[in-house]
């Protein structure tokens, strides 16, 4: 390595390094001067991790530089406005000790991660961005590359708004071979698909999911499926519902077609495009209709037919980003939510009691306990940091979904579980009467079998195979008949139960649930313990599952707590009100 008449490191000769802009785990980006062209652009330094990590995975140091290299050649094939341009690469002589330089266009404008730390962005903004991240990935996807690891820290910002994705170090490309060990899971666990984490690979869908949950974080402010350990969030991405989007406006129902668990289901590139740009007109739409009242339908209907507006100038972001995000390209995702610029509503007046539909919990066949399960040891036994070691071929459990019906088990308290025949078929969508919504926070005995009674009245029974209580509705399961394996996912949120789509198949075993023979007094005292327990003062966050736990497959409640800056977890109780265990 030479230096600079400004005593300064000079890379190849003619990069000279000027300060580091963020490091992580596999490298560090430096802001850098072209002295040949003079200009400024960005060095990637591909180093492999601590000696310690080296020494535990050997020839870790090589499948980086490969990797290095396959990531300039991907982006090298992509010339698009929202993609990172690749102007250099440097690559270490044959048999010598050293490691890549990857140089780039240097973006100033700073990461979508920074940006995100002054609050969520609003929903137009956040539409316009999802449309250039869109465009950007549908173009990798024509070329045969997958991003794989799409979040904020990846997605730059132009001064001009506009956003550029970067960071394709881990992309795969189709017709190159594959460059970590089977079984092995790369990116960032909030952001990844429940496909991926179940050992399904090479899927556009994959990057669409992802896109979607930035989306949902970028616009929410929060992010659904992180929970206090990368372990448990790995859990949550596999079965665990999303919350409603309740700021997002139009987008809201776009994030809901897209963050669905069943492939099948989900939008490709195209139809996703197609989604977003009506959301954009329905905005335009809006603001025109409240710019005038006189303007009639005949404006309304002109703004609709406007395709998305053009980008424009982000909100102020925190003074000094870094162009290549806090942490790095390569870096994790932080700890903690993201932060928002409000303060947590009280329990009675949650923001998910507004009137928006829940996303399904998963369409088509259910992760049953086992794979959970399965997957939870696995990681227990190999840690999970970014890089997750999981299920070999994501397939255990799965096979025994594909048989007939089952005869499953109904679990109860004092009460008889209720039964009914294939005549009692679940109640359409539109069919539910509205009655008096029910007052403050759903997580009340009361309120909860006010709910029950409801589920009843529409579905025939409260045996189901899993219900989960947030402060603002309560997501259930519940078997389209006595002894089927086929599930339907219900809602009850402002008075009314509603059937909102399948929800797969339960397999043969797995015990049902009398949600009506559950002690639900027991739900404050349980809630006023786990805050102890937990030591979340202050929870800004709470939810409550029913279900059979994976690991024995008993009947237990689960009480979810955080608080606004991540810290918190869950405690898990038998049926009965009996502590079994603390994740915190």
């Amino acid at each position: 390595m030479d230096t600079s008449e400004a005593g300064r490191q000079l890379i190849d000769g003619r990069f000279e390094l000027v300060a580091p802009l963020g490091s992580g785990g596999m490298g560090t980006v430096w802001r850098a001067r072209d002295i040949a062209l003079h200009r400024e652009v960005a060095l990637k330094e591909v180093r492999p991790p601590d000696p310690a990590t080296a020494a535990a995975q050997p020839g870790l140091a090589d499948q980086m530089r490969e990797r290095a290299v396959r990531e300039a050649r991907a982006l090298a094939r992509l010339a698009h406005p929202h993609v990172v341009t690749i102007h250099h690469i440097v690559e270490p002589a044959d048999g010598a000790d050293g490691h890549p330089w990857i140089v780039m266009e240097m973006v100033k404008g700073g990461s979508l991660h920074d940006r995100l730390e002054s609050g969520p962005l609003p929903p137009a903004e956040a539409i316009r961005l999802g449309l250039d991240v869109l465009s950007a990935l549908r173009a990798a996807h024509a070329e045969g590359v997958l991003h794989r690891d799409v979040k904020p820290a990846n997605v730059l910002l132009r001064p001009d708004g506009s956003a550029v994705l970067t960071d394709f170090g881990i992309a795969a490309l189709h017709d190159s071979t594959g460059l970590t060990a089977t079984g092995v899971l790369i990116g960032s666990p909030e952001y990844i698909a429940p496909e991926r984490v179940r050992g399904e690979e090479g899927l556009a869908a994959s990057d669409l999911w992802s896109l979607g949950m930035l989306l949902y974080v970028a616009a929410e402010g929060v992010s659904p499926l992180r929970r206090a350990t990368s372990l448990a969030t790995v859990v949550a991405v596999l079965d665990e519902p999303i919350p409603a989007p309740v700021r997002s406006g139009p987008l809201g129902p776009v994030l809901e077609r897209l963050l669905v668990r069943d492939l099948a289901a989900r939008p490709d590139g195209a139809q996703l495009e197609q989604l977003l740009r009506d959301a954009s007109a329905a905005l335009g739409a809006g603001a025109g209709a409240g710019a005038g009242a006189g303007a009639g339908a005949g404006a309304g209907a002109g703004a609709a037919a406007v395709p998305a507006p053009p980008a424009a100038a982000p909100q102020a972001a925190p003074a000094a980003p870094h162009p290549y995000g806090q942490f790095g390209p390569y870096a994790p995702t932080p700890p903690g939510p993201v932060p928002t610029p409000h303060t947590p509503p009280p329990y009675g007046s949650s923001p998910y009691a507004a009137a928006t539909t829940p996303v399904p919990v998963a369409s088509g066949p259910r992760r049953r306990p086992a794979l959970i399960g399965a997957a939870l040891a696995v990681v227990l036994a190999a840690g999970v940091v970014g890089i997750v070691q999981l299920l070999p071929d994501g397939k255990a459990g799965d096979d025994e979904a594909k048989g007939g019906p089952a005869t499953r088990p109904a679990v109860t308290g004092a009460a008889t579980p209720d039964a009914r025949g294939a005549a009692s078929a679940p109640a359409p969508r539109a069919s539910a009467q509205k009655a008096d919504a029910p007052r403050g926070s759903m997580m009340t005995p009361g309120n909860v079998r006010t709910a029950l009674e409801a589920f009843k009245k529409q579905a025939g029974t409260t045996t189901f195979v899993d219900m989960t209580l947030y402060d603002g509705y309560i997501l259930a399961s519940i078997p389209t008949a006595a002894g089927a394996e086929t599930v339907d996912s219900w809602q009850y949120r402002d008075g009314v139960a509603s059937r909102t789509g399948p929800d797969g198949t339960v397999k043969d075993g797995e015990p049902l649930i009398d949600m009506g023979a559950v002690d639900w007094d027991q739900l404050p005292g349980l809630l006023e313990r786990s805050q102890k327990e937990l030591k979340v003062e202050k929870p800004s966050s709470r939810h409550v599952i029913v279900d059979p736990w994976m690991m024995d497959k008993a009947p237990a409640i689960r009480t979810y707590l955080s608080d606004e800056y991540g810290r918190g977890g869950y405690v898990l109780w038998g049926i009965d009100g009996s502590l079994r265990k603390v994740y915190g």
